[in-house]
């Protein structure tokens, strides 16, 4: 992909609805994949898909954000945005996942988390705060990979990890450009200057050490080209997996809150 490319032009890619989808990195990596259900308090989540997968003959947990491409599919996905039931979900079988020492593989694609009036009822921002503190402790290997869009704790909710990737097109950030252009400067119309000003693409967040990895992207990502990118992600995971294999489970955790106390 061009290194032309402005901040601004990264964020139409991630977001672009031509782009794959959790579903389909999942359905293009793993072997075998089944998905799972409900938070066990409330409801399911369309905007969080999760279940249990396998890759060269290993068993792992897969959680990611899921958007749809048409409007029926997106009212079902919430437009990739989780309500508190997806990230209970979420952790539900994060925890499950640690039970049986099953590595966890998160994709990330989101705009931010649902901000409507009855997610914050039932508890928005517990749950992310949950999920916060929670995955923090979780002593099997989690490694977060952000596939469009990163945002906000929306975002994070899935990102506490011991190590995050970024395919080269997607974006990382605290808040939308919009959203920042109308704190900073009361126009969201000057989205695209920041953008820029964010430091949100994934060769800004890998130069200050926020992500370990950013997968090249040849042209606009699409389900008809994503092979290349697919393979280089299993293997990837492959070799993610085999170096935390002769790590202890305290070895793991620690790992993961130093990266975060080193940023």
């Amino acid at each position: 992909m061009s290194a032309d490319l402005t901040a601004w032009d990264r964020v139409q890619l991630a977001r672009s609805t031509e782009r794959p989808t959790t579903l389909d990195f999942i359905s293009a990596i793993f072997n075998k994949f089944m998905e799972l259900h409900g938070d066990r308090v409330c409801r399911d989540d369309g905007a969080i898909v999760a279940g249990l997968a396998t890759i060269d003959e290993i068993t792992v947990t897969v959680i990611g954000q899921q958007k749809g491409r048409s409007i029926k599919q997106n009212m079902k996905r919430n437009y990739g945005m989780p309500n508190p039931d997806g990230y209970r979900k979420a952790l539900r079988l994060m925890k499950q996942a640690e039970k049986f020492n099953r590595p966890i593989i998160c994709f990330i694609d989101t705009p931010g988390a649902y901000c409507g009036i009855e997610a914050e009822e039932r508890g928005q921002g517990e749950a992310i705060a949950r999920n916060l503190y929670d995955m923090s402790g979780i002593k099997v290997p989690i490694l977060s990979i952000v596939i469009g869009e990163g945002g906000s704790g929306g975002a994070l909710a899935l990102g506490v990890a011991n190590e995050v990737w970024m395919l080269e097109n997607s974006t990382y950030s605290i808040l939308s450009p919009e959203g920042f252009a109308s704190i900073l400067w009361k126009d969201s119309k000057r989205a695209n200057e920041a953008a820029e000003v964010m430091k949100i693409t994934a060769s800004d967040l890998q130069e200050l050490k926020i992500v370990e990895q950013v997968i090249p992207e040849e042209e606009p990502l699409c389900v008809d080209n994503m092979d290349t990118v697919a393979c280089q992600i299993r293997t990837g995971i492959i070799d993610f997996i085999n170096r935390f294999r002769e790590k202890t489970k305290d070895e793991i955790v620690t790992e993961r809150y130093e990266r975060f106390r080193n940023m």
